[in-house]
């Protein structure tokens, strides 16, 4: 599986990209294994799939069934290169052995779950629905530990990796991000947050820390990302390039890059030192899911792709393979 070494400065235009096509309608969510040997998707048309991409590009899948709506979101144990959650809409959030390609346990939670996280020691999960609560599920007994209503829209979290995971960020609907003790959260009926980020001029809908801990970057819906200074929690750069709500992020594995989805008609990749683009990426519709591969150059993209007769087209892309 060819890519550009993370060492090296991208030649981004003698990079290409590939198609993958198994799901029978939309995909909404991809992720990489920490190990980043598999890729998962999740889709509208209540599946998963694994794949495991080959030296020449091309992959085989295996099919995870079970969830009895969308498979709004997945993401995997950040220890365990085998194991995958999944959040659904059917009030579930679904554990998977991908070894085996089995569920493992099946968590019913209070609504339709659209968000899930991972602790960094992979001890705890948070599942966020559409009726803003968020459950804390503990990973040992698979059962939930603490359910928490939420008086306004909440939407994607993540636990701040440098700190062994003592602080949870949480985006909103007032354009803030909201710094907890993860701590306080367990302990408290209702946790006050420690800091407040005014981060944007409106709804806040994504998240994602960079690898190294160092940067911490936010899409909302005024159609703007932000990058900021973890340690300082002060804002170094601003990208305005999109004229859609921003959708979703990810930073590339040596944290150089930060890829953006949105409802325009393409990925932006910037360079995360001076918030300039340094690729557009086109595509036929708007951006659902990005995930840069944890150790390579290579980025994993879905979008709400349609055929030639307007159905669902359940693809996903990979680029960062030489062109032929």
């Amino acid at each position: 599986m060819t890519a550009t070494s993370i060492s090296a400065t991208p030649s981004w235009t003698t990079l290409g990209t590939k198609e993958y096509v198994a799901h029978k309608r939309k995909v909404h969510s991809v992720a990489w294994s920490c190990g980043g040997q598999k890729l998962a998707s999740g889709s509208v048309d209540q599946s998963v799939r694994v794949w495991s991409l080959h030296e020449t590009g091309s992959a085989t899948h295996t099919e995870l069934t079970g969830h009895q709506d969308s498979v709004d979101q997945l993401r995997w144990d950040p220890l365990n290169p085998e194991v995958l959650g999944t959040a659904s809409g059917d009030r579930t959030v679904r554990i998977w052995d991908t070894r085996t390609n089995k569920q493992v346990h099946a968590i019913e939670t209070r609504g339709e779950n659209i968000n899930i996280r991972w602790s960094p020691d992979g001890q705890h999960v948070a599942v966020g629905d559409k009726d803003d609560n968020i459950a804390i599920i503990e990973m040992r007994k698979c059962k939930a530990l603490k359910n928490i209503k939420f008086q306004s829209e909440v939407n994607e979290m993540a636990w701040e990796p440098t700190s062994g995971g003592k602080f949870f960020f949480l985006t909103t609907g007032s354009g803030s991000v909201e710094i907890f003790r993860y701590a306080d959260m367990l302990a408290q009926e209702q946790a006050q947050p420690v800091h407040s980020l005014q981060a944007h001029t409106a709804n806040c809908y994504c998240i994602d820390f960079s690898p190294k801990g160092e940067y911490l970057a936010v899409g909302g819906a005024d159609a703007m990302v932000t990058i900021w200074d973890v340690h300082e929690l002060v804002c170094l750069r601003t990208c305005t390039r999109f004229e859609w709500p921003v959708r979703t992020l990810s930073f590339s594995c040596d944290s150089r890059f930060l890829a953006s989805g949105s409802e325009d008609l393409y990925v932006d990749i910037a360079d995360v030192s001076t918030g300039e683009q340094v690729h557009k990426l086109s595509c036929s519709a708007a951006m659902n899911s990005v995930a840069w591969h944890p150790s390579r150059l290579l980025l994993a993209y879905a979008a709400d792709d349609k055929d030639r007769v307007g159905r669902d087209d359940g693809s996903l892309r990979i680029f960062g393979f030489p062109s032929a």
